[in-house]
């Protein structure tokens, strides 16, 4: 199917007409090769509260954007590269049913579908595609992932000292590695992590001493040789940490089933209903 839409004037339409949706805060998607095979709203836990995103799967990267007007406008756009990606199902919640983990080496974090069926169906066309790219490029697949981090609902203490209790006054943080919610007396260190930021983040006192152990290990390996410079998958700029602090019109978070996502006449076919 990939093969055979690659080069049609009606994937052309397709991925324009989720370019315009986007409009100019949104970075160009069509490329040589590149054919849209999905599209669906998904919620997305993030760290205030869950909330829906639209998600357009393509043949070799997954896009993602908040939701600002019904079916027609989007922002805060998010690409990752498929072949980075690993997928976990992870077990429902009283609050979050259908759920699974979207994996790399930059930012994880748990979503989940409207019913069970279309998980399954998101899932296997994510495996399918990604199978096809390391299949194509020789890469195995990625073992390093970022830790998702937990929303802030999860605690009101302090999951490193245990003793610090959160309110308005108290903000909560979170530790760039392990994802876990801390105090600030906890998190005050920052770290150079290459491969998710070009600059210092915040870390527990905890993760700030394994990465300091870890990479005077690494030095002494290396003969003290300075650390490779990880630099960003050409083309993409590297997603935020969160966006969940973007401002959301919560009116506009539902779709009318009688609303056309197009404005063209193209015929649009996604892989769930």
């Amino acid at each position: 199917m990939v093969d055979h839409l690659a080069n049609t004037e009606i994937n052309s339409q397709r991925i324009a007409a989720v370019e315009n949706c986007f409009g100019a805060s949104g970075q160009p998607l069509a490329v040589p090769g590149r054919v849209l095979l999905g599209e669906g709203i998904l919620t997305k836990e993030c760290r205030k509260k869950p909330k829906p995103r639209i998600f357009f799967l393509f043949n070799d990267i997954l896009v993602y954007g908040s939701i600002v007007i019904n079916k027609r406008k989007y922002n805060s756009q998010h690409i990752i590269p498929l072949e980075d990606v690993t997928l976990e199902t992870l077990p429902d919640t009283l609050q979050m049913k259908n759920r699974w983990m979207i994996k790399t080496s930059k930012k994880s974090f748990v979503v989940s579908a409207a019913s069970l069926t279309e998980r399954k169906e998101w899932i296997s066309h994510l495996e399918e595609c990604i199978r096809h790219l390391l299949t194509k490029t020789g890469r195995q697949p990625s073992t390093e992932h970022a830790a998702p981090w937990i929303p802030d609902k999860a605690t009101d203490i302090c999951m490193r000292c245990t003793q610090t209790k959160f309110s308005t006054l108290t903000r909560r943080h979170h530790c760039r590695k392990c994802g876990f919610v801390v105090c600030a007396d906890c998190s005050r260190q920052r770290f150079l992590m290459p491969r998710l930021s070009p600059k210092p983040l915040r870390v527990c006192n905890l993760c700030y001493r394994q990465l300091l152990a870890e990479k005077k290990k690494e030095a002494e390996a290396d003969h003290r040789q300075p650390e490779p410079i990880h630099s960003a998958i050409p083309g993409y700029e590297p997603s935020s940490g969160d966006d969940s602090d973007k401002s959301d019109d919560d009116k506009a978070d539902q779709w009318p089933g009688d609303t056309e996502f197009y404005t063209s006449e193209v015929s649009w076919s996604s892989f769930h209903s």
